[in-house]
């Protein structure tokens, strides 16, 4: 048997390992892989019956912040129609040990499969207070953020502190300051330093964002963005960090869109990977499709984004299947 036997092929929030036929009795246990904050392990134990259990490995990590996942866990038979098993969605339980979540498979099962597992989210208690805390909504981007900028600078924003240019957006306006804008992009830079109508009526007209877009994208310029907020614009911010030459957003927007792919939103982060040049959100969609087997639950979904969607990204993906059945 080979090494990649026992590999979990993972993304942010996926993972996926791939068996051959299991004798009559056998016990295997996957290499480990990492999601969010620990390592983990699959294990299947064939008996009678066929048992699927999902655990962190041991460690003193885990028995000090032992995870509390919420996923959904599936089975796929690689063979024919690929019929799916599916178990009852796991919310808020905490996994400490091989025994804490076992899946017992009634139905018999022959030739290859696929256990699959869609991470929802991954909490740990408080020292202090218990409170569970998901470790996905913690604020990285707000905390890079903050970081780059004086708190001063979120007032000077919040109070309107000596505004010096007006920011209309489709549907209202905000007070922002020249210097502070400048400094964060060269885009604006030019404009207030060459003869442009934007410097001749203090004001910037950007028409094609509401204005809690534009308050959340200014919020970011000013060091005093909220998780929340920015998790809700990504895609506004995205455009604006493209079209203002705003790399750090636009980087972490990339980021981000790459943390949540499902099969609701692959096929629209799959275009906007293309628009904006975002090649890792790119291969992580290509990834989710072909090589996770996704393509094949969205149909529907995928049959009319083909009769809009770019044809260099059609090629691409039939590329891939092409390379993904060569492989299987």
């Amino acid at each position: 048997m080979t090494d990649s036997a026992y590999r979990v092929d993972t993304t942010s929030r996926l993972a996926q390992w791939r068996i051959d036929n299991l004798a009559s009795c056998t016990y295997r246990k996957s290499d480990p892989f990492k999601i969010g904050k620990w390592n983990w392990h699959l294990a299947v134990e064939k008996n009678r019956t066929l048992s699927i259990k999902l655990y962190p490995e041991i460690s003193n990590f885990t028995r000090e912040n032992p995870p509390i996942a919420s996923f959904i866990i599936r089975l796929i038979s690689s063979l024919g129609d690929r019929k799916t098993l599916i178990h009852p969605e796991v919310i808020d339980k905490q996994l400490k040990t091989s025994d804490d979540f076992v899946w017992p498979i009634e139905v018999p099962l022959t030739g290859k499969f696929i256990i699959d597992v869609e991470f929802l989210d991954l909490k740990t208690a408080a020292p202090n207070s218990g409170e569970l805390c998901s470790i996905w909504a913690e604020g990285l981007t707000e905390k890079q953020s903050n970081a780059t900028a004086l708190s001063s600078l979120g007032r000077m924003l919040s109070e309107s502190i000596h505004t010096d240019i007006i920011i209309n957006a489709s549907d209202g306006s905000i007070g922002a300051h020249r210097a502070v804008l400048a400094a964060r992009s060269p885009v604006f830079r030019s404009m207030f330093s060459h003869d442009l109508k934007e410097k001749e009526l203090s004001a910037i007209n950007i028409s094609d964002m509401s204005i809690e877009a534009c308050q959340c994208f200014l919020n970011y310029i000013y060091g005093n963005i909220q998780n929340e907020e920015f998790l809700t614009h990504r895609l506004a911010l995205l455009r604006a960090a493209d079209k203002y030459d705003l790399s750090d957003l636009k980087e972490a927007c990339h980021e981000s869109l790459m943390e949540d792919i499902d099969a609701k939103n692959v096929l629209e982060r799959l275009q906007t990977a293309s628009l904006y040049q975002l090649p890792k959100l790119k291969a992580c969609c290509m990834r989710y499709l072909v090589r996770f087997g996704k393509i094949f639950d969205i149909r529907d979904d995928f049959n009319a984004f083909l009769q809009y969607a770019d044809r260099e990204i059609i090629s691409e993906i039939f590329h891939e299947v092409l390379a993904a059945w060569k492989g299987f």
